[in-house]
């Protein structure tokens, strides 16, 4: 049986005002303020594990000690079949510049490595995210959520962030760069893993 969510305020363990803006938006209709890490002067605490669960659990506990707030956590990223699921927890590392992250560099060098191995079409990815939610006295719980779709080149579409342009979701013809932000929000990984918290925590 998962703990309940009782309170109305609930830090987003965050630095990404995109995804801020995201979970915002999802948590409006149930009441709770949502509040970002970067808000409460919050580092970045270093990701040492190579799973999305292990990571999301460094990032939303540290937070909840930092500010006595119950603290929601997700670590993300894409999956390429053809590269073995790579570049998956390393999502965000391909994509570090000393200038910040440039996920058209990302996404270049994951088609450049898939025409390196000449992997056949259609080319198999899929988004996933885990979300944490932490309490300060150390309890947690722990969803995953995911979407399947396929690689598209050239990118398609200006809108969402990271690998958004490339990903074409299962049974669309839009990627996720070309869908409305109301539309991804109905279908993304982040979507499915939001679903699975609400009931589990919230419902």
């Amino acid at each position: 049986m998962s703990r309940k969510f009782t309170e109305d305020r609930i830090l987003f363990a965050t630095h990404n005002a995109g995804k801020l803006e995201e979970l915002q938006e999802l948590f409006k209709p149930h009441g709770v303020k949502v509040v970002g890490a970067a808000e409460m002067n919050l580092p970045e605490p270093d990701e040492t594990e190579d799973t999305f669960a292990g990571n999301a659990r460094i990032k939303a506990h540290a937070a909840a000690k930092a500010t006595g707030l119950p603290a929601l956590s997700d670590d993300s990223g894409i999956q390429v079949e053809a590269l073995d699921n790579a570049p998956g927890v390393y999502t965000a590392d391909w994509a570090e510049t000393p200038n910040g992250r440039d996920f058209l560099m990302a996404m270049t060098k994951t088609h450049t490595l898939l025409e390196e191995k000449s992997a056949p079409h259609p080319r198999r990815a899929r988004f996933c995210a885990t979300m944490v939610l932490a309490w300060p006295d150390g309890h947690d719980e722990v969803f995953e959520g995911r979407v399947n779709g396929t690689l598209v080149w050239p990118l398609r579409g200006e809108l969402g962030h990271g690998y958004d342009p490339m990903f074409q979701p299962d049974g669309h013809e839009q990627t996720f760069a070309e869908m409305t932000h109301a539309m991804k929000n109905e279908i993304s990984h982040r979507a499915d893993v939001f679903a699975k918290l609400l009931k589990g925590c919230f419902d």
